[in-house]
């Protein structure tokens, strides 16, 4: 088994690929950098929020008008007064009259937005869900300080997404959190039907496989057995052991290309496009603003998208 985990990939063996649509793939990349903005009238009418009814002082501005607000400030790298001040100014190009809320308002109501992730279009059909996690600086002076500094700390962001990359979960843990416990929450979220479910050696885990099989019990599981695997006597474990017996006959390599693991790089590729446009650091000083903020960024990243992405073929 470990010699066959150790087996390096066949260099002979690399798929070629073509971009069929490139035109218009090209188009909605220069789409994603423009700065054509406007207003819905339905958005000016819920830009003031309306009376709640209870005692006590009233929210002067809609959940709507903050997530606007920190959309901007997320997608343009930009401090709370920063945001505050491009917000204001580009309203007043715009000639639209309503108000822009400062930055306490924003920091304070950043923590109890209830948002959920957009999609560009809603899930017809069960879907092949990957997973994955990365990292994200919260605080700390950064690599080039000295000195007796305030350590810096992380948390690890955890996405589920299809084989399109579009978000479909989200979620912020602990630096130390196993992310297979996550694994079972990301799911909890997800409302459609899964059809498979992807994953590294970290969600090769028994909790795992519970939740996957919780929402379809003939989903197929696509977990990295660990370097130790072995078969197992236990019955719900028939599909791992279905796995490891065909690393053990194939080899690593053979198991990975059959198994359609490879499709994991379609979630890195997603952590890597987050980190490109928004950066490896969390801005929000709180656990709730941090998983407001990330949630954000999902939802950019499927409004571009939405636009358009790349389509190819295998070249033969």
């Amino acid at each position: 088994m470990k010699e066959s985990h150790k087996r390096s990939r066949n260099p002979a063996y690399k798929t070629k690929y073509r971009v069929t649509n490139w035109p218009q793939y090209e188009q909605s990349l220069r789409n994603r950098g423009s700065l054509t903005l406007w207003i819905s009238p339905s958005a000016m009418k819920s830009w003031k929020s309306p009376k709640s009814g209870k005692p006590g002082r009233q929210k002067r501005y809609s959940d709507l008008a903050i997530e606007t607000v920190l959309t901007l400030r997320l997608l343009f790298h930009l401090p709370l007064r920063q945001a505050e001040g491009f917000s204001a100014s580009l309203f007043q190009l715009m000639k639209v009259s309503l108000p822009i809320p400062d930055h306490t308002t924003l920091s304070r109501r950043a923590k109890t937005l209830d948002l959920k992730l957009s999609r560009h279009q809603s899930p017809q059909k069960p879907l092949h869900l990957i997973v994955d996690s990365t990292g994200l600086s919260i605080h700390g002076e950064g690599p080039w300080s000295s000195g007796k500094k305030r350590r810096r700390g992380w948390r690890k962001r955890h996405i589920m997404v299809d084989r399109d990359g579009v978000v479909h979960s989200s979620c912020v843990s602990k630096c130390y959190t196993a992310v297979g416990s996550r694994a079972s929450h990301l799911l909890n979220d997800f409302e459609g039907e899964v059809s498979s479910f992807t994953g590294d050696k970290g969600y090769d885990q028994n909790s795992v496989y519970r939740a996957v099989l919780g929402k379809n019990k003939d989903a197929k599981i696509v977990s990295h057995p660990r370097v130790n695997a072995v078969i197992s006597k236990k019955r719900k474990w028939n599909q791992r052991n279905r796995q490891v017996q065909k690393i053990f006959d194939d080899g690593i390599v053979t198991w990975r290309r059959d198994s359609g693991y490879y499709q994991q790089s379609k979630v890195e590729n997603c952590n890597y496009r987050y980190k490109t446009i928004f950066g490896r650091k969390l801005r929000a000083r709180t656990e709730e603003g941090r998983e407001v903020e990330t949630i954000l960024g999902c939802n950019i990243l499927n409004r571009f998208l939405g636009l358009g992405w790349c389509q190819s073929e295998v070249v033969a």
